[in-house]
């Protein structure tokens, strides 16, 4: 059963809440708390959440601008978006801190993750059976060395499998072909994503299955990576 917890309802909460977030920390320096509206559920509920931000283009295009979280529960969901949230608004190193005037042309997504499940294997190539484009993200790690991949982010460029692990071992500074080495270990998650379809507009949850079946038709080996 796939991954999840939260209404779309209560989705929309979260990405109006990283939006609230990020505004009062850019404008004003100020974190915000939880408000008092906030759905007791996302008070309780402890899941490892990313924050995304793009910049808006008038022909719908987008470009990455931050993206920041916790790759496994250590906040209640309300507490972790806007940590989430003001931490890819500002300290994400690949770019400089979001401005005020940059507001207004961000979009938003919050990506909710499921607890990280390790993979076993008696030979790297049952990795291309186990890991399914557009429902799990991957985390690689060896020794101090570590990467996570959204689920998203195959999609988007349109991976396969193969080209999925190779990026996630490069997103961990390791050689590409780093997940066919018996030390290092692998992890697989699901994520429940919420999005903004345009800056302060409606908020809806992504299905990646469809956008990649739409996307890619059955996908390419593009070696693109964010």
């Amino acid at each position: 059963m796939r991954f999840r917890p939260l209404t779309l309802e209560e989705g929309r909460f979260l990405v109006r809440l990283a939006r609230r977030a990020i505004g009062e920390y850019v404008r004003y320096g100020r974190k915000i708390e939880p408000p008092p509206d906030t759905p007791e559920k996302l008070l309780k509920l402890t899941y490892g959440v990313f924050t995304t931000l793009e910049l808006y283009f008038e022909d719908g295009s987008t470009e990455l601008r931050g993206c920041i979280g916790f790759p496994q529960g250590v906040y209640p969901l309300a507490r972790a978006v806007i940590e989430s949230a003001i931490a890819a608004a500002t300290e994400d190193p690949r770019f400089e801190p979001v401005r005020p005037d940059e507001l207004d042309r961000i979009v938003i997504e919050v990506s909710v993750l499921s607890p990280l499940e390790e993979l076993r294997v008696r030979s790297p190539k049952e990795y291309l059976t186990k890991i399914k484009i557009g429902v799990h993200g991957l985390v690689v790690k060896r020794g101090i060395l570590s990467g996570l991949l959204l689920p998203q982010v195959p999609v988007e460029y349109c991976w396969d499998v193969i080209t999925f692990l190779n990026e996630v071992c490069q997103k961990a500074l390791m050689p590409p072909t780093c997940w066919t080495d018996e030390d290092t270990t692998l992890y697989i998650f699901e994520a429940q994503i919420f999005k903004e379809l345009r800056p302060n507009g409606e908020v809806i949850e992504r299905d990646l299955v469809k956008e990649y079946e739409e996307r890619c038709e059955g996908g390419s080996t593009s070696t693109h990576s964010i």
